[in-house]
C-alpha cells in the first residue's frame, strides 16, 4: 500500500512539473476561466485528453511512434500554423479590444467554438505528446509493474491542475474588469502562442 502511494505521488509530482509550465493549453484554459465561458467542458477535455495520452504512453505507444518520426513532423507543422493563427487573433484583440470583462451569461462565444479550439490546442500541440506519451511513458516504464499506478498519479495531477486553473481563474475577474487589463492578458497570450508556433515550425 505504501509502495503504491509513493509511486502515485511520484507520478503526481512528475505530471504536475510538466503540466504547470506556461503553454498554449494553459493560456487558453486561463482565458476561458476568467471569461467563465464553457469552463467545465474545457477543463474536462484537457484532463481527459491528458489521461488518454498518459495511458498510451504507459502502454508503450511512444516507443512505437518513435519509429515513424514523420508523425511528429506533420503535427508540428499543423500545430505551429494553428498556434500562429490563434496568436495573431489574440494580438488583433490587443489593438482592437472588444470591451471589458464578459460575465457569465453574456455573449462569451459559443460552447462549440470553445470545445473545438480546446481540442485543437490539445491534439495539435506536439509538446503535449512529448510530455505525456514520451516523457511520462518513459519514466513510468522504469516503475515496472507499478507503471500504471504512476500513470494514475500523473493523470490525477492533470485533473487537479486544469480544474484549479479553470475554476480558480474567476478569482481574477475583478482585476480584469477593465479593457486595459484584457489587452495585457491578450498580449501575453499572443506572445506565448506566436513564440510556440514559431518554435514548432522552425523545429519541424
Amino acid at each position: 500500500m505504501t509502495n503504491a502511494l509513493t509511486t502515485a505521488a511520484a507520478g503526481f509530482g512528475t505530471g504536475l512539473s510538466l503540466i504547470v509550465a506556461i503553454g498554449a493549453q494553459n493560456a487558453f484554459v486561463l482565458r476561458q476561466g476568467i471569461r467563465r465561458d464553457a469552463v467545465l467542458a474545457v477543463v474536462g477535455i484537457c484532463a481527459l485528453s491528458d489521461a488518454l495520452l498518459i495511458t498510451l504512453g504507459v502502454a508503450g505507444v511512444g516507443a512505437v511512434v518513435v519509429a515513424w518520426p514523420g508523425a511528429l513532423t506533420a503535427v508540428a507543422w499543423v500545430g505551429g500554423a494553428f498556434l500562429l493563427c490563434y496568436g495573431a487573433l489574440a494580438a488583433r484583440r490587443v489593438f482592437r479590444p472588444a470591451g471589458a470583462l464578459l460575465t457569465e451569461g453574456d455573449a462569451a462565444g459559443s460552447r462549440r467554438r470553445a470545445v473545438l479550439t480546446c481540442l485543437a490546442m490539445t491534439w495539435l500541440n506536439p509538446h503535449v505528446y512529448l510530455d505525456t506519451v514520451f516523457l511520462l511513458g518513459t519514466v513510468a516504464a522504469d516503475r515496472g509493474p507499478m507503471r500504471w499506478t504512476f500513470g494514475l498519479g500523473a493523470a490525477l495531477a492533470s485533473l487537479c491542475w486544469f480544474a484549479a486553473l479553470g475554476f480558480g481563474a474567476r478569482l481574477l475577474s475583478r482585476h480584469l474588469a477593465k479593457p486595459v487589463a484584457w489587452r495585457v492578458l491578450d498580449g501575453l497570450v499572443a506572445a506565448t502562442m506566436i513564440a510556440l508556433g514559431v518554435s514548432l515550425v522552425a523545429g519541424a
